[in-house]
Order: C-alpha cells, then structure tokens, then sequence
C-alpha cells in the first residue's frame, strides 16, 4: 500500500462514517475506493464491512442523548433479533452469488427513500404507531429490525436510510430518536460482521487499520450533526441521499 492508497482510504473512511451516521450509505464510498486499492469486490465488500463497524459505535455515542429518550426495554429488546438477522446475512453473504440480490437491492433502497418521503401518508394507510395496541407495535419493530439486519449482514449498503423508513413507520418518535436508534441497529449488525468475516473471510486487516479510524471520527461528527437538524431537513436530506445511493446501485446492477 503507497501513500496515495492510505490517503484515498482515510479520506473515504471519513465521509463514510459521517454519511452513515446521518443518513447510511457511506458504504458507497468506501467500497469503491477498496476496489481502486486491487482488493477483489468479495475482497472488499467483507473489508469494508469490518472498517465501518467503527464508526457504527461512534455513531451511537454521539446520539446518545436521543438514545436516552427511548424507553429502554425497547432499545434492549431488539438486540436478541438483530444479532440473529445480521449472523443469517452473512451467511447468505458468503454461501450465495450475489448476482442476484445485486439486482434486488436498488429497487428496496429506492422503496425505502420513497417510503420515507411518503411516511405521513402511509401512516394514514397503515395505522399511526401511536394508535398500534402494544403488540402488534413489538411485532411491527421486531420484524423492521430483522428484515433491516438481515440486509446489513449481507451488504447494508443504504441500511440507514431503509432503517430510518421502516422504523419510522412503526415509532411514534421525533426523526432524531429514530437515527438514534437506526445507529444501534447499525452498529449490533456491524458487530456480527465483524465477528463472522474476522472468522471466515477473506479481510484485508492492512486496509481495515487505514479506513477504521477515520470511519470512528466522522461517525461521531455525523451523528453530531444529525442530533442538531431540524427533522424535516434530516428527513429530506435522507430521502435525497437514498435516492441518490439506489439510482447509483441500479447503474450498476445493470452495467
């Protein structure tokens, strides 16, 4: 590795942490510049995945005043389900072509970007969160998380911004609150990942030490950031940013 690849990677690792923090998609930054350092896409997807867990954490910390708003059974209850989602994610990762899901993936981040611009009018449709009976809002959180690990462990390009659509529908809270707690399912299905591809994947460790530092600052600084928009902008920002990250996605998908 020369000094430019060191400065490509530092600089990717940066914008991706903030990306994620506030909107997810930062994985669009760095993959590409693994790419750009010779790694090989299986190569690079599995390193990516460990150098942004980082910023993941980060991400938490500095959210974590939104995150003490929440009540806390609901922050501790979605951990057994998310920890089990993520590990089934990188299963299929590393067992399955990808060619497939490849094709897939584009349609659901431009699902989740439009189901986010249209969140007041679904909620019309699908019933308020706070008018829910308490179980079926369990249920409803449960089944985001898992459905939103699940892709984290097996890509999570653009997981924030399906995180924050899906979340959204099912919790009656402020935009802020739910980045919040979109960055603590982020970072349990970057944990797995970790813990999975440390294991059985083809990591390239030289390039993780370059990319997870910086990843670990601009989480801290995006989550910052986030935390003092006003939820409107954060919204919009999002649903632009998602938009931006599925027409990307579906460029390549079919080039």
């Amino acid at each position: 590795m020369n000094l430019a690849d060191i400065a490509l990677l530092s600089g990717a690792g940066l914008a991706a942490g903030t990306v994620n923090a506030i909107a997810g998609g930062g994985s669009l930054i760095t993959f590409p510049a693994l790419i750009a350092t010779g790694l090989s896409p299986v190569a690079a997807n599995v390193t990516n995945s460990v150098s942004v867990f980082p910023g993941y954490v980060a991400s938490v910390y500095g959210s974590r005043m939104d995150l003490s708003e929440l009540p806390r059974r609901t922050v501790a209850g979605i951990v057994p389900t998310s920890v089990v989602a993520a590990a089934l994610g990188c299963v299929l990762l590393l067992i399955t072509p990808a060619r497939a899901f490849d094709l897939v993936v584009p349609f659901l981040v431009l699902a989740a970007a439009t189901t986010l611009a249209f969140q007041d009018r679904l909620r019309k449709l699908v019933g308020n969160p706070r008018d829910m009976s308490p179980a079926r809002r369990t249920l409803s959180l449960h089944a985001m998380v898992f459905a939103g690990s699940l892709y984290g462990g097996y890509f999570g390009a653009a997981l924030g911004v399906m995180l924050v659509a899906a979340l959204g529908l099912v919790l009656d809270q402020s935009m802020a609150r739910i980045s919040a707690l979109k960055n603590v399912v982020s970072a349990i299905a970057g944990l797995v990942t970790v813990c999975v591809f440390a294991l059985f994947g083809p990591v390239e460790w030289v390039d993780v030490l370059v990319v997870a530092p910086t990843a670990m600052l601009g989480g801290y600084v995006g989550a910052r950031l986030a935390r003092r928009l006003p939820s409107g902008v954060l919204k919009w920002l999002i649903v632009a940013f998602g938009t931006g990250v599925g027409l990307i996605l579906l460029y390549r998908a079919l080039t």
